[in-house]
């Protein structure tokens, strides 16, 4: 099996799809390569395609602070995109992006072998879970990725959009806590 740090170097070397060629860098993943917690977020922004890291630009900074209110260190957790590209002017990944890059994240789970994974908003959870529900439907409980549990819940970027979202999320994290072993 290949280490994490195999799994990215050769990510980076990806021109599967058109995403490639839009973006200044591929971002393949950060954090703690034997993590007990993954996060999945949708794909890398301006900020992380300019820093070659996920999460860096306003959501990362509300993740960290969600990390850090549920006793949880940036440091403990392994962090990853569906697609690892940034899609034209932020716009959502298409179908075949998603299935293109997806092996890639299915290496790097099973790479990580975490005991959680936590898809950050509908992308990411529809891609993992490989269902067509709504973020409604998904979010609130536990299903799972082979051994592996998952929970479901919004994107840093639609709670700065939508603040009433910070308290369905914090929930969610409340569940993360509990199982995590900080709650």
């Amino acid at each position: 099996m290949l280490t994490i740090d195999e799994i990215n170097k050769n990510a980076k070397e990806c021109h599967l799809c058109s995403l490639r060629d839009g973006a200044k860098q591929v971002v393949p993943g950060d954090g703690n390569p034997k993590a007990r917690l993954m996060l999945i977020g949708e794909g890398p922004g301006k900020e992380e395609d300019e820093q070659g890291r996920p999460f860096v630009g306003a959501a990362g900074q509300l993740l960290d602070n969600i990390l850090k209110a549920s006793k949880i260190t940036r440091e403990e957790v392994y962090i990853a995109n569906v697609v690892k590209c940034r899609p034209p002017r932020n716009r959502n990944p298409q179908q075949e992006e998603i299935n293109t890059c997806k092996p890639w994240l299915d290496l790097q789970i099973a790479a990580v072998s975490p005991d959680l994974i936590v898809c950050l908003g509908l992308t990411a959870s529809r891609a993992v879970l490989g269902v067509n529900d709504s973020l409604h439907n998904l979010r609130g409980k536990w299903h799972n990725f082979g051994e592996i549990k998952v929970l479901c819940t919004y994107h840093p970027a639609a709670l700065l959009r939508s603040p009433r979202l910070k308290i369905p999320t914090w929930e969610d994290f409340q569940m993360v806590m509990k199982e995590y072993g900080t709650a």
